[in-house]
């Protein structure tokens, strides 16, 4: 029994101590607090950056990547299975219209075309045999018909004799029976040839037809083939710079593959992507900033991608100064799409104390101190970011992230 109430005593000993430990911390620290809420740090001038409060344009963009190209390339393939025999020009090689950047092998397709060649001479020769069959047979069912026709008449000549020795009472009825049986074998001989005279030339006059269509093809293909052969030479067609080639002497080249590429570096355009999240709010003339180092140009999107990859959009600007001397091919840089332009709005520059909420806590110099002040904000970009309440044009607001004091009404501020 006396057990029981000793347990019961010491369990209450501990919660009492746990009870006054927890009220001990929390009234140290909230004491913390309260000294950092009253007592004023300071911070030198050196520590933080500061921005005037103006009024001005400000534009909303939003950020996307891109790469700057030659606005114009061209790319060279090849127009058949060859291998690569000789490069004339490396890239970055300027080039004039006419000028061969490298050599095929093109002993192949030159075997295909002799080949070609040779049948269709063949081809020909068979044609005219043809012809000359034709002639040939129709000359001799002409020379047939003809003879049908001279028999034709000698039984029309002996009918007619039958007939008169019928009445003159020296022939048979049988006579002039049989006569007439001969004339109209004749005839029908005479037909039939006839027919058959027709059929044979339609027949031979379609297998001609079929011979000259065939004929024909391989000659288009002989001129395909002539065609690419010509353009093996792999010639520049206009006048610019070599930024690419295939340096992979007697590497296989296959039909259609890539040999080089030829830009003209006078002007560019940028290719830009960016996270399909924002498709939304993509389109085509939608003005763009294109920031290189701290230099700035302005284009606009000429063109969006309808595909999607990897959650990615691709879209491409068209600069208005396309000849700046800062742009390079394959030249990576940010773009920031603009989604939305005020004027005269109070602005600030933008700064780690902005955290991107619409409403927050800034630090303001007043008198030597920096005051916190609650402010609204708006549009924003890499630049500038919109005040809509809480600062006026000409106060200086620091700009640094300042989350360290943000416990803090006042700052002093030292040298």
């Amino acid at each position: 029994m006396d057990k029981s109430i000793e347990e019961e005593v010491t369990v209450k000993r501990k919660k009492k101590t746990r009870i006054i430990v927890i009220i001990i911390v929390g009234i140290i620290i909230g004491g913390i607090f309260t000294l950092r809420a009253y007592i004023k740090p300071s911070i030198a001038t050196s520590e933080f950056t500061t921005a005037v409060a103006e009024t001005g344009d400000i534009e909303n963009t939003i950020n996307a990547t891109g790469e700057v190209l030659p606005e114009f390339e061209e790319v060279l393939t090849s127009p058949i299975n060859a291998a690569v025999r000789n490069v004339l020009m490396d890239a970055g090689t300027k080039v004039k219209a006419g000028q061969s950047i490298l050599t095929l092998d093109k002993s192949s397709a030159e075997t295909d075309f002799d080949k070609l060649k040779f049948q269709i001479e063949s081809k020909e020769n068979e044609i005219r045999k043809l012809k000359l069959d034709l002639e040939k047979t129709f000359y001799d069912i002409n020379s047939n018909n003809n003879i049908k026709q001279l028999r034709i008449a000698n039984f029309k000549d002996a009918v007619a004799s039958a007939q008169r020795l019928y009445k003159a009472g020296g022939g048979t009825k049988e006579d002039i029976e049989q006569a007439q049986l001969n004339l109209k074998v004749a005839e029908l001989e005479k037909q039939q040839l006839e027919n058959e005279i027709k059929n044979k030339q339609q027949t031979m006059k379609i297998e001609i037809r079929e011979a000259e269509i065939a004929l024909a093809i391989q000659k288009n293909d002989q001129q395909a083939l002539k065609r690419k052969l010509d353009l093996a030479n792999v010639i520049a067609t206009r006048e610019g710079v070599v930024t690419w080639v295939n340096k992979n002497i007697g590497a296989s080249i296959k039909e259609g593959e890539s040999l080089a590429r030829i830009a003209n570096l006078s002007s560019y355009k940028v290719a830009g992507s960016i996270s399909d999240n924002m498709l939304d709010q993509l389109h085509n003339n939608m003005p763009a900033i294109i920031r290189i180092n701290d230099i700035q140009l302005r284009g606009s999107v000429a063109s969006v991608s309808p595909a999607v990859s990897n959650s990615i959009v691709s879209f491409e600007v068209q600069l208005d100064e396309k000849n700046n001397k800062l742009l390079r091919p394959n030249m990576k840089v940010d773009v920031f799409l603009i989604t939305e332009t005020r004027s005269k709005v109070i602005r600030v520059n933008n700064g780690a104390a902005f955290k991107g909420s619409n409403q927050q806590e800034v630090f303001v110099l007043n008198n030597g101190k920096a005051v916190r002040r609650n402010v609204k904000t708006g549009l924003s970009n890499f630049d500038y970011i919109e005040i809509i309440s809480g600062i006026k044009a000409g106060e200086t607001v620091i700009t640094s992230d300042m989350s360290k004091y943000a416990y803090s009404k006042e700052i002093s501020i030292t040298n």
